[in-house]
C-alpha cells in the first residue's frame, strides 16, 4: 500500500465532491508507484467517511490508519491463501481527517529530498526480520497495559484479545509480504501498533502511569535546579544539564529492557545518570556545543519533547530554563495525540503553569512570551516533519528559530538521524535497544549527541560570471 498523506488546497462541500481516485493516482506517482501497482490497488477503494461531520475551510489535511485499510496481495505463493479471503470483499484505504492542516517544516534545508525515517526495512532484510519479531513478541505486554488502562471496562479483556490478533496478523503478513503497506519502517510498525489499539477503544494507555510519574518528578526539579546552580563553571552546568536531558530520555515505556526496569521499580533518576555511557560517547559534539555556547545566543529553539515524567521534569524543563537565561526564546513542541508515553499538548500545557510555580525563570519566561507550548500536530513516538501544526511552522517563522533540538530515539534516530537543517540542530538520545546498538557501534545506553551547524544549499552549476 502507498504510504498516503495529503493536503488538498481547494473548497470541499461534500465527501462526493473529491476525486479521491485522481488524487490518490497522484501520490501513487509522487511515491514512484508503477501503473500496475496503481491499478491494482485503485480499482476498488472504499473510504469510510462521516458526511455530515465535515464542514471544510480552505485546507484539509488526512493520514492514512493502518488498522482499517487493506493491504496488497503479495505475488508470492505463500501468500495465495490470504489473497483468496480477500477476494470478496474490497480493498480499503481509510483516512484519518486531522483537526488543523500539517504543513513541511519551513527549517528543513530541502523539504523535497527530506525522508523522515533512517532505514527502509523492506531493503534490510536482517533488520526487517529483527523488528518484526520485537514488534511481535512485545504485543502481549501491550495487550496487558491496555487491559490495566480500562479496569472498569468488562469487555476491556476481550477488546485487547482482538487487537492483540490483529496486530499480529500484521506483522505476520508483512514477514511475508514487506510492501503489503507500503513503506515499511519503525515509524509505520509504531503507527500501525498505535492504529490498531485505537480500533479497539484504547486509548492513551500510559494515561495513569503518566500522571504518577509527573508527580513524582515534579517533587524532585527544584533540588535539580539548584544542584545544577551550584556549578560555578559554565561548562559543567551545560554538561551537566545535557547529562540531566539525556538521563531522563532513559525512561520509556516503548523500550523493551527499560520498561522490565521500570516495572521492576529498579530505576531512578540518578540511576539512569549512572547507566549513561561516560565520555568520550558513542557521538559526542558535546564540545562543539560548548563552543558554539560561547558565541552569541540562539534567537529561537523549537525542542521535540519527548516523554512524560522524569524526561520532561528533570531533563527538558532545566535544559530549557538555561536556554532562556542566555536570551534565548523556547518553544516546546509536544504530540497533539498520545502514544505510548510520551507527553502530549494537553499534559505538557498543564505541566509548564506547575513547573512555572517551582521555577520564576520559567514563569516569567512564559508572562512574557519568551517561552512556548505549541503542539506538534503528531502522534507517534517518531517525527515526520513533512507534516506537523501550520500554527508551530508560522511560530517558527515569526521568532526567527535557528535552533533545533530533537530528543529520543524516535524522533533523532529511527527518524531525522540523516535529516539536514537551515539552522543549527542537536539530536539527543540514549541507545535502549541492544540489537540497534550493536549495529551502530556501541552498546546499551550509549549517548548520541549530535550537533550539526546550519547547512547551506549550494548549486553544482558554475557561476557563469
Amino acid at each position: 500500500m502507498v504510504e498516503v498523506w495529503m493536503m488538498y488546497k481547494f473548497p470541499i462541500y461534500s465527501i462526493e465532491d473529491v476525486d479521491f481516485r485522481g488524487v490518490l493516482q497522484n501520490v501513487a506517482s509522487s511515491h514512484n508507484c508503477s501503473d500496475q501497482v496503481s491499478a491494482d490497488y485503485f480499482g476498488d477503494v472504499i473510504l469510510f467517511a462521516d458526511v455530515e461531520k465535515y464542514s471544510w475551510g480552505e485546507y484539509t489535511s488526512w493520514g492514512e490508519n493502518y488498522a482499517g485499510s487493506s493491504g496488497l496481495a503479495s505475488p508470492k505463493t505463500a501468500t495465495q491463501r490470504a489473497f483468496a479471503r480477500r477476494l470478496a470483499t474490497f480493498d480499503m484505504l481509510e483516512l484519518d481527517r486531522f483537526a488543523k492542516p500539517l504543513v513541511t517544516c519551513p527549517l528543513l534545508l530541502d523539504p523535497a529530498s527530506y525522508f523522515p525515517d533512517t532505514e527502509d526495512l523492506t531493503q534490510n532484510q536482517e533488520a526487517r526480520e529483527y523488528w518484526l519479531q520485537c514488534f511481535e513478541e512485545a504485543t502481549g505486554k501491550f495487550a496487558e497495559r491496555a487491559i490495566s488502562s480500562q479496569p472498569s471496562k468488562a469487555d476491556a479483556e476481550q477488546r485487547a484479545k482482538r487487537f492483540t490478533e490483529k496486530f499480529i496478523g500484521r506483522v505476520k503478513d508483512l514477514k511475508l509480504n514487506p510492501c503489503a503497506y507500503g513503506s515499511l519502517t519503525v515509524r509505520s510498525l509504531l503507527d500501525t501498533r498505535e492504529h490498531c489499539l485505537e480500533e479497539f477503544h484504547f486509548t492513551d494507555v500510559y494515561s495513569q502511569q503518566k500522571q504518577v510519574e509527573n508527580e513524582q518528578a515534579l517533587k524532585l526539579l527544584s533540588s535539580r535546579l539548584e544542584e545544577i546552580d551550584a556549578l560555578s563553571d559554565e561548562g559543567d552546568q551545560w554538561l551537566s544539564l545535557v547529562e540531566g536531558l539525556l538521563a531522563g530520555n532513559v525512561f520509556d515505556w516503548g523500550a523493551k529492557e527499560v520498561a522490565i526496569l521500570m516495572e521492576a521499580s529498579q530505576l531512578g533518576f540518578k540511576e539512569a545518570l549512572d547507566k549513561l555511557q561516560g565520555r568520550p560517547w558513542l557521538i559526542d559534539n558535546f564540545d562543539a556545543w560548548l563552543q558554539r555556547l560561547r558565541g552569541p545566543p540562539h534567537k529561537c529553539a523549537v525542542v521535540f519533547v519527548d516523554n512524560s515524567g522524569l524526561d520532561i521534569i528533570l531533563g527538558v524543563f532545566p535544559f530549557t530554563r538555561a536556554l532562556l537565561k542566555r536570551g534565548t526564546n523556547v518553544i516546546l513542541c509536544a504530540n497533539s495525540r498520545p502514544v505510548l508515553n510520551d507527553v502530549t499538548y494537553n499534559e505538557l500545557t498543564i505541566l509548564t503553569k506547575r513547573v512555572a510555580s517551582i521555577s520564576k525563570d520559567i514563569s516569567d519566561a512564559l508572562i512574557n512570551g519568551h517561552l512556548l507550548v505549541m503542539e506538534s500536530g503528531q502522534g507517534s513516538p517518531c517525527l515526520d516533519l513533512r507534516y506537523i501544526d501550520f500554527d508551530l511552522t508560522e511560530r517558527m517563522k515569526e521568532y526567527n528559530t535557528d535552533l533545533v533540538v530533537l530528543e529520543g530515539m524516535g524522533r533523532s534516530i529511527h527518524t531525522n538521524f540523516l535529516a539536514t537543517f537551515s539552522c543549527d540542530t542537536l539530536k539527543a538520545a540514549v541507545l535502549k535497544n541492544q540489537w540497534l546498538a550493536t549495529k551502530l557501534g556501541g552498546g546499551m545506553f550509549n549517548v548520541v549527541f549530535k550537533y550539526e551547524r546550519a547547512c547551506k544549499v549550494t548549486s553544482s552549476t558554475p557561476d557563469p560570471r
